[in-house]
């Protein structure tokens, strides 16, 4: 009885498991899930929000509102009884206008959405340059820093000049008062004459 209850445990797996097994398999693709409303572009869509949205906030627009409301009162107010086709209310009117403000809402927000996708990219972008520009000021500091320790350790035309001076002061001081030198290789380089002329 236990062999049968093992076999029959490895062939029908149970639980979640099971249907976690049989639902997402990695090894093969999902099937294609049917859509019940039209698939369009974002991208085309946001752009055309995003056009929309600039005309509603021009001037242009507001004139062109206001000339169209202007026309359509006087023309349901002066015009003859049986052309007008709306009333004195307005009512339809009324529901163009809130038509037009339902539809121009969304549409603001979703060009207003992507205006701050945009300026978050360019906020991130902003911050590494910022990071490069610091790490690539902070290295250049470094570098200046250690030319200038190297440099501090390097002979200049001064330093040496003045040990120079140093060194001939000294030699003059070794010299004897009856005019012999201390240093033999001077006494091979002075000509006779001059050693005359200074005993």
């Amino acid at each position: 009885m236990a062999p049968e209850r093992e076999a029959t445990r490895e062939r029908a797996p149970s639980g979640a498991t099971a249907a976690s097994r049989r639902a997402h398999r990695l090894d093969q693709p999902r099937p294609p899930r049917r859509r019940v409303l039209p698939e369009w572009d974002p991208e085309a869509f946001g752009r055309l929000s995003e056009r929309i949205a600039r005309f509603l906030g021009t001037g242009r627009f507001i004139v062109w509102m206001t000339v169209v409301i202007v026309m359509w009162v006087l023309w349901n107010i002066a015009a003859p009884r049986e052309l007008r086709f709306d009333q004195y209310p307005f009512i339809f009117l009324t529901l163009v206008l809130s038509l037009q403000a339902s539809y121009a809402a969304p549409l603001i927000l979703l060009a207003q959405n992507r205006q701050d996708d945009r300026d978050r990219v360019n906020l991130e972008q902003d911050r590494k340059q910022n990071e490069r520009s610091i790490a690539d000021t902070e290295y250049l500091t470094r570098e200046i820093a250690a030319l200038r320790m190297g440099l501090g350790e390097v002979a200049t035309r001064d330093w040496i000049r003045s040990e120079l001076q140093d060194l001939v002061k000294e030699l003059e001081h070794h010299r004897r008062h009856d005019g012999q030198v201390v240093f033999p290789a001077e006494q091979t380089e002075r000509s006779p004459g001059r050693d005359t002329d200074d005993r």
